[in-house]
């Protein structure tokens, strides 16, 4: 299946194509892909292709150690 074929297609149809670009770009076996889920792929795509996310600053850091306490 083509690119052009699977982009008009059912949607298994365009998983499975992106199953394979994940396991030829990141050496993803079958399992890795359907366990992922779509932010870490995101994040994977975005560290390959240079696209950066700005880190959080001091008050939303603040405001997850508060709702998030460790202990």
């Amino acid at each position: 299946m083509t690119p052009d074929q699977a982009r008009g297609g059912r949607f298994a149809d365009r998983a499975a194509l992106l199953a394979g670009q994940a396991g030829v770009a990141f050496g993803w076996a079958p399992e890795a892909f359907w366990r992922a889920t779509p932010a870490e792929l995101m994040a994977l795509v975005r560290a390959v292709t240079g696209e950066t996310v700005a880190p959080p600053d001091r008050a939303t850091i603040a405001k997850l150690m508060e709702a998030y306490p460790d202990g």
